[in-house]
């Protein structure tokens, strides 16, 4: 699975890891405050490492915020 450190424009650190040929995620590193994000890549390209910053932080622009769960788990005691 491929992995790549990407800087976005305001300076924070994401790691982009290809979770499918249709999604790949932008998780937080180093203190980065900001959610993971979901994206579909590009048609174009399957390997994060053959984009430039440009193209990333596009797709970091277009991204949806990973959010929690809503509710509790039915499968959880209590």
């Amino acid at each position: 699975m491929a992995r790549r450190t990407f800087s976005d424009r305001s300076g924070e650190r994401w790691e982009i890891v290809v979770q499918s040929r249709s999604e790949w995620e932008f998780a937080p590193v180093e203190g980065n405050p900001a959610p993971g994000r979901l994206v579909a890549p590009p048609g174009y390209e399957t390997d994060p490492y053959e984009l430039s910053v440009e193209e990333l932080q596009r797709l970091l622009d277009a991204a949806v915020p990973r959010r929690k769960p809503k509710g509790k788990s039915p499968f959880l005691d209590g």
